[in-house]
């Protein structure tokens, strides 16, 4: 999967069910969408972005070269978005300090900082995964001849993979017949996504780990995460 910044629950649900997790970087970075941003909750409902910003880079650019524009506040200016939560999430304080915690640290790029938020986030909930990045895997893949089989060629490289993982949104871009003649089962994960009480009239769903964070234990995010169905 592409590293994505402070993502969705059903991505953290793949992460934690499988061996072992990928962020793919070898391919042309695509601007904003999920890798610079993600959407928390507005003050008074709807929702807002928060995004890490970019140094301009070449339309060409893969996203493992893309970097950080670090001559911006962007990290104050988070905190700052923040504050909706401060009155009404039970687990803002603890949540806050985790995000401080991922801040403490420097980023020259896109895929360290996401890497970073990727195992933080996991630890905090309770389980420590194995996250890989492509481009620092010194992997000898078979040249793709189609963009379904870079996840392929990758699992044919690692050896020994029986099951390659993806999320729904990615089924009509896998031919299924080049994997099982690989011998390799393609699934994909559907996380049943629940609602939870964010004090507000209205609830705004598939918003990014940070709401689900402010308003969730770490044990019923667990349950959460559990709760899928694999096709």
């Amino acid at each position: 999967m592409q590293p994505y910044f402070f993502p969705y629950i059903g991505y953290f649900s793949l992460i934690k069910h499988t061996d072992e997790f990928i962020i793919f970087d070898a391919v042309q970075f695509i601007r904003h969408g999920w890798i610079e941003r993600n959407r928390i909750l507005k003050q008074g409902g709807d929702w807002i972005y928060v995004k890490a910003p970019l140094k301009k880079f070449e339309q060409a650019t893969q996203i493992k070269d893309v970097e950080i524009d670090n001559t911006q506040e962007w990290k104050a200016k988070i905190n700052a978005q923040l504050q909706t939560y401060k009155k009404i999430a039970p687990f803002y304080k603890e949540i806050r300090l985790l995000i401080d915690d991922i801040f403490d640290d420097s980023y020259s790029d896109i895929v360290s900082l996401n890497k970073a938020i990727l195992e933080k986030v996991c630890g905090y909930i309770g389980f420590e995964p194995k996250i890989s990045v492509y481009s620092e895997m010194n992997l000898e893949i078979e040249p793709p001849q189609a963009p379904d089989e870079w996840a392929l060629n990758i699992c044919k490289a690692l050896g020994d993979v029986s099951e390659y993982w993806n999320q729904p949104g990615g089924a009509s871009f896998f031919d299924k017949s080049k994997y099982d003649n690989a011998g390799i089962d393609l699934r994909f994960i559907h996380v049943n996504l629940e609602q939870y009480d964010q004090k507000l009239p209205k609830f705004e769903a598939g918003l990014s780990i940070i709401d689900v964070l402010m308003f969730n234990a770490p044990e019923k995010i667990n349950e959460m995460l559990d709760n899928y169905e694999l096709t």
